[in-house]
């Protein structure tokens, strides 16, 4: 029952500002363009600034490990599933596919991750190589996928080769860590006056985030194709996949018939696969012009779906059951 009462402490914030930016749309508190104009912000400005001092302030030679490596292992299997899914069953061309990968194996490991890992594991060391692992190699590669599938498509192998090598450039999110890895590399101190603007325009991510999730809940009209049969079955396939393939891969890759992961580690990596889907894939939808209807879906019904899983793997590997 403790451990219940801790994870819905620790999913609390979550409903509680997507449903004040549910209301704010429904009371037209914030005008027309209030979900494209807060979307622009994240990307663009406080998500940057977050991953920089995330990525700055961190050790990168603690960064790979056998749970690392547990981790890394269901998320590459279970995003690249998910992208395979939607190209060959729902039609889905390499930008949206991209995002059902992303919502399929991108976990929500800074605003939930952090709580949840402290009230059940009494520790968050692991989380922040789990955000290290997601900013450094997942995003990229997501946003490279994002990139090249919303392309024209008439683009000479040329130009998008130039396109690729200065994505870094064009893309914030991408450059943002690409820097801090390059302050924490060459152990260089920022002035604290640098530093404590960027910590407070990072701050503003997940909140402001959260609050754009709840405004498209209620500005966007639900898609005809969402609520047809197949639309549905794309949703119920994303959300088995980041609930349950996830952390079932983790288990059995860092259990006892492969990696043998001692009790404490298994219980954290099966627990950071739980996750559910990060509001950042709602988000990098939104910047590129995708359709942000599955990737809002599933993360209101992953964190649903979530609360269920997380609480099954604290009982199953807990202490008193490990």
């Amino acid at each position: 029952m403790s451990r219940m009462h801790d994870l819905l402490s620790a999913f609390a914030p979550i409903w509680t500002l997507t449903a004040i930016g549910y209301a704010a749309g429904r009371g037209r508190l914030l005008g027309e363009q209030a979900e494209a104009v807060l979307g622009r912000f994240v990307f663009h400005v406080a998500m940057p600034a977050a991953l920089f001092m995330m990525v700055s302030d961190a050790r990168l030679g603690s960064f790979v490990n056998a749970t690392v490596v547990v981790f890394a292992a269901g998320t590459v299997f279970v995003s690249g599933l998910g992208l395979l899914v939607a190209r060959r069953f729902f039609g889905r061309k390499t930008a949206d596919g991209a995002i059902s990968g992303m919502a399929s194996g991108y976990v929500n490991s800074a605003n939930l991750g952090i709580p949840v890992a402290v009230q059940v594991l009494g520790d968050a060391s692991f989380v922040a190589q789990v955000i290290l692992f997601q900013v450094l190699v997942v995003s990229p590669v997501i946003l490279t996928l994002l990139d090249s599938g919303t392309d024209r498509g008439n683009t000479h192998w040329r130009a998008g080769l130039r396109r690729m090598l200065t994505m870094p450039v064009r893309n914030p999110v991408i450059m943002a860590s690409l820097l801090g890895v390059c302050v924490s590399a060459t152990g260089l101190r920022l002035p604290a006056a640098f530093t404590h603007s960027c910590d407070l325009l990072g701050s503003a991510a997940v909140p402001t985030a959260l609050i754009t999730l709840g405004l498209s809940l209620h500005t966007r009209p639900e898609p005809a194709a969402c609520t047809a049969p197949v639309g549905r079955a794309e949703l119920g396939t994303v959300v088995a996949l980041k609930t349950l393939v996830q952390p079932l891969i983790a288990f059995a890759v860092g259990g006892p018939l492969l990696l043998d992961l001692a009790g404490p580690q298994l219980l954290a990596v099966v627990l950071c696969s739980a996750l559910p889907t990060a509001q950042n894939a709602f988000i990098y939808a939104g910047q590129y012009g995708l359709d942000t209807t599955l990737a809002r879906n599933s993360v209101v019904a992953s964190t649903v779906v979530s609360m269920a899983t997380l609480s099954l793997a604290a009982w199953a590997l807990g202490p008193s059951h490990g």
